[in-house]
């Protein structure tokens, strides 16, 4: 017997933003995405998950927030 998982993963931007702060490399503007995750079993939604990231406009360089 063979068992095969069936799973697809979709992401989609919710919206941009820009956000407060300078780029620490090179100075240019911060803008915020949130990007929403949807995993799907079969075409069942099975978790939904939103997250913000952030990175400059300028250098295109992905930034971590720490807190």
């Amino acid at each position: 017997m063979c068992l095969e998982v069936v799973y697809h993963e979709e992401k989609t931007e919710l919206g941009r933003q820009q956000a407060p702060g300078m780029c620490p490399y090179c100075g240019g503007k911060v803008s915020a995405v949130d990007i929403e995750t949807k995993w799907l079993f079969c075409f069942l939604p099975l978790c939904f998950k939103v997250k913000r990231k952030y990175s400059c406009s300028s250098c295109d360089r992905r930034l971590v927030l720490y807190y």
